[in-house]
């Protein structure tokens, strides 16, 4: 009987799994993984659009709305106060027989026109009417973190300056302070001779 208990004690011993083995492909995981990084690093940082004349911010890609590509515009929730949204109505042929009343956007800085926003449209076209329309011909922007240039101090082949080098670069100076000189005698001698 001592012996039976003893099996029984055994098997209800509660297993800890914490530490078995996965049929899961470890190599399958880390390209995932590594997939999802790169995907991440390859997206465009946000946007910011600026008047195509006098450069002045006019709205960014945080309030992004979408895009009208048939008619190279882009649309946007929000704009900053350097656009002005104009007073004076015009009627504007979005299609066939298609007529809306639109306002000027005009750029603060230069007074440039920069799109329109839709006041009145036919009920096909509604959803126009909640946006700001930039031309995208009258309108340039700037991807923020896309800025490459650096200082040669900072370049990824940086030097420290030895001795050597040192030595090296100051008898290049020499040879050409002596190849100035030599220059300027010779224009001297020709001048002369003139």
């Amino acid at each position: 009987m001592a012996a039976r208990e003893r099996t029984t004690k055994r098997q209800s011993k509660p297993v800890n799994l914490t530490f078995e083995t996965s049929s899961t492909n470890s190599s399958a995981v880390e390209e995932k993984l590594f997939r999802q990084a790169e995907e991440v690093d390859e997206e465009d940082g946000p946007v910011v659009f600026i008047c195509g004349k006098c450069k002045l911010p006019v709205g960014d890609s945080m309030s992004w709305d979408g895009s009208e590509d048939g008619s190279n515009q882009i649309r946007l929730k929000r704009v900053t106060d350097n656009v002005l949204v104009g007073k004076n109505s015009c009627m504007y042929e979005a299609g066939k027989r298609s007529y809306c009343l639109v306002v000027d956007l005009t750029c603060k800085g230069c007074d440039s026109v920069l799109g329109m926003v839709y006041e009145s449209t036919p009920k096909k076209l509604d959803y126009k009417r909640f946006g700001f329309y930039f031309n995208v011909a009258d309108i340039d922007s700037y991807v923020l973190g896309s800025a490459s240039q650096m200082l040669a101090a900072e370049g990824p082949e940086e030097q420290p300056v030895t001795l050597e080098y040192r030595g090296i670069v100051e008898q290049q100076l020499t040879e050409m302070k002596m190849l100035v000189v030599s220059m300027a005698q010779r224009l001297e001698e020709i001048e002369v001779s003139i």
